[in-house]
């Protein structure tokens, strides 16, 4: 199967440099949710290089300062999921940032833990919602404006 994280949709990638790529998420959470993740293709976190754990957080931080310009959320989840047992269906090291916004679902306390929990995260369950949270083109435009106007490329 081809990894959709190595050759990812034109379209869902927002930033890219030697190490790391931020895509959209193609069944996303959350309006914005997007995906940090290493170009090489790695499946474990034990495989990630210094270099590549760190270009990962940095694209973290940089995910949330664009989606904060951008969409203005209240917070945001941030998580891996390691391994099948953990969640993980697609064995390519990746990151989730989720944006949140107060009262974008109904009982919002918990968060991550609600998968340790097993407990449904009512955001996930219908691909209607999936359907709905995802960006506009002017939105998702206007986000990779957000990427290079923070690393000063946008001006």
């Amino acid at each position: 199967m081809k990894c959709p994280f190595c050759s990812p949709k034109r379209e869902n990638l927002l930033y890219e440099d030697e190490l790391i790529r931020v895509i959209l998420d193609e069944y996303p959470a959350n309006r914005g949710h997007v995906l940090v993740v290493p170009r090489r293709h790695i499946e474990a976190w034990e495989e990630l290089d210094e270099k590549e754990k760190i270009a990962l957080m940095q694209g973290v931080d940089l995910s949330m300062k664009a989606l904060k310009q951008t969409l203005n959320p209240d917070g945001f989840n941030v998580g891996i999921n390691l391994g099948e047992a953990a969640g993980q269906t697609v064995s390519h090291i990746h990151i989730h940032v989720i944006p949140r916004w107060k009262g974008d679902c109904n009982r919002p306390r918990g968060g991550v833990r609600k998968a340790v929990l097993d407990i449904e995260d009512e955001n996930l369950t219908m691909k209607e919602r999936w359907e709905k949270n995802r960006l506009g083109r002017e939105e998702v435009e206007s986000l990779r404006k957000a990427f290079l106007s923070l690393l000063g490329e946008g001006t």
